[in-house]
């Protein structure tokens, strides 16, 4: 394992100590993430190892397929109500995003188009790289996106709705079957295998999640991970988002950064009408409105959702929805705007 390896983890747990010894909040995740922006900005070498932060992802998508009951499924078709927000929110983002980067912040269209649109990184760094977009500032105003808004969002659940960030995120390991551990690893592994060669877009997740709902409604599953299983997703999550910082330089912190924060407080202002809009026609519970709608990471707001108690299963179906319609619409717009593909 490489030096650069070791030190992020060290780092990450460094900072995982710090948070538990001054009690502050979410410590598994803020810390992790806070120490390796921190140690990113110093200009510190970090390195994440991809398939273990990957792997980490297959826990949330088995917590969420534990959430999948017959009732749930029976109340999907209810859903719409909030749902036809999602594709609105999408035309929005990107009618408002587009011109502020392009115009305002001198990005070309392809990077503009693929910064501001709210699907996964990774899908929008392959189309961003198809078009001829700057990867280095999409990834940067994305990781700012992801950041601040897994931020705000603990502090807003805290300030408005008295959540304690303090309880577990799940039963403890001991209380739970070994039987049904090695179930919910067994739908880890071989739902995230599956859906890898079927090609899935957010594999380690969606695929998990399918197969842990099958035996959830089977009745074998009737827990989630437990919560040292939740905990480590938490940790690998928080380095990956701070160490998507690394090597950054002062003109980038000065432009794609600041870009990056600048739109996150768009967003915040979009996310904010639209629960108010929820709000005022009772369409859904204020605190699963607001996980369900704001366009962070898919797995940063599962484990929110996890954490604050939430209807998982609510806030992961506006999520998917809003991933499926990004990546099915952002081909279409590359062609409709001329985006010319990179020779």
């Amino acid at each position: 394992m490489k030096l650069a390896t070791l030190g992020t983890h060290a780092i990450a747990l460094l900072g995982v100590g710090v948070f538990l010894v001054f009690h502050l909040p979410l410590p598994w995740l803020f810390g992790p993430m806070f120490a390796c922006l921190i140690a990113a900005f110093l200009g510190m070498p970090l390195q994440a190892i991809k398939p273990l932060n990957a792997a980490m992802r297959t826990i949330l998508g088995v917590a969420v397929g534990a959430s999948v009951t017959l009732p749930f499924l029976m109340s999907l078709p209810g859903l719409w109500q909030t749902l036809v927000f999602v594709p609105l929110m999408i035309l929005l983002i990107g009618a408002i995003g587009v011109p502020y980067f392009q115009r305002l912040c001198g990005y070309d269209f392809p990077t503009s188009y693929y910064a501001s649109m709210p699907g996964g990184l990774q899908d929008m760094l392959v189309f961003g790289a198809e078009a001829g977009g700057n990867l280095r500032a999409i990834s940067l105003i994305h990781a700012t996106r992801v950041l601040i808004i897994v931020t705000a969002l603990p502090a807003l659940l805290t300030i408005f709705w008295n959540v304690d960030l303090t309880q577990p995120p799940g039963a403890p390991a001991s209380s739970i079957a070994p039987f049904e551990l090695a179930l919910m690893a067994f739908c880890g592994i071989a739902g995230w295998w599956i859906a890898k060669v079927v090609g899935l877009f957010g594999a380690s997740i969606l695929g998990p999640l399918i197969l842990t709902a099958g035996f959830s409604l089977a009745g074998l599953i009737t827990h989630r991970p437990p919560a040292e299983a939740i905990w480590a997703a938490q940790f690998f999550i928080g380095i990956t988002i701070g160490v998507n910082y690394r090597g950054i330089t002062l003109a980038e912190l000065r432009k794609d950064v600041l870009a990056g924060v600048g739109f996150s407080a768009i967003l915040v202002l979009l996310t904010a009408a639209a629960l108010v809009v929820v709000s005022a026609f009772n369409l859904a519970p204020q605190r699963e409105a607001l996980l369900a709608l704001a366009p962070g990471g898919q797995a940063e707001l599962v484990v929110l959702s996890i954490i604050v108690g939430a209807d998982v299963g609510f806030v992961i179906a506006h999520h998917l929805f809003r991933i499926f319609v990004v990546i099915l619409g952002a081909p279409l717009a590359a062609r409709i705007f001329n985006a010319k593909p990179r020779d």
